[in-house]
């Protein structure tokens, strides 16, 4: 079995912007790099803890776009632990569509946007993945890295469309749809990989970021307004 703590990157402007990110490399805003410090100060916290209990993580992986390491390092920095890169562990590729808002969309690329309202797992736009295929993807990246640390405690630094998938999976919900449950910018997932199967034990927990500015949210259920 191996644990991970599961974080999602601070946030960029594009998030403020509700732009469709993807693999595009757009660094933390000056909120997200604050928000990276609220982590390194919540995992210094946990550390005793952690090591009381046999749960010290061992290792720090991130993807490997800027926001996401920008988010680990200062946690792999308090751990004394080296900031490894999964490409893996990458955003969902949305092609066409990186770097523009809904309105945007709307005006330049109306077809695309109209079947992307299907939600359907298996569509992609021009240059994009599909659904489908970017769970693929991730779930095998943690079952590598499960297969490669066993019994380790490791901390993951990634992206809320990888969030969306483990989330799913570990529900046993369907890739079609909108997103349904809340992933905060550097919120804290813990989840554990049991028998192949991802087990989720907390979800968005974001008392570290207590105080700080509202997040942008993505909310699918008002697109097509």
């Amino acid at each position: 079995m191996t644990d991970f703590l599961l974080i999602r990157h601070g946030e960029t402007d594009w998030n403020k912007e509700l732009r469709f990110q993807g693999q595009v490399d757009v660094p933390l805003n000056a909120i997200g790099l604050a928000q990276a410090q609220r982590l390194q100060a919540r995992v210094q916290q946990s550390v005793a803890t952690w090591a009381a209990q046999g749960q010290l993580p061992t290792r720090v992986i991130s993807s490997d776009l800027l926001r996401a390491q920008q988010t680990a390092q200062p946690v792999a920095q308090t751990l004394g632990c080296e900031c490894l890169l999964e490409t893996g562990l990458r955003e969902q590729c949305f092609g066409s569509f990186e770097g523009l808002r809904v309105p945007e969309i709307k005006l330049q690329q109306p077809e695309a946007w109209q079947r992307w309202l299907d939600f359907d797992a298996d569509y992609a736009v021009t240059g994009a993945e599909s659904t489908r295929v970017f769970h693929d993807r991730v779930l095998s990246a943690l079952q590598r890295l499960a297969a490669q640390y066993p019994t380790e405690h490791l901390v993951v630094v990634t992206h809320g469309g990888v969030l969306d998938m483990v989330w799913r999976h570990a529900q046993a919900l369907s890739l079609h749809g909108p997103r349904v449950c809340d992933i905060p910018n550097a919120g804290w997932n813990q989840v554990g990989w049991r028998a192949a199967t991802l087990h989720i034990q907390t979800w968005a927990d974001t008392a570290h970021l207590t105080g700080m500015p509202p997040q942008p949210v993505y909310r699918p259920a008002l697109l097509k307004v």
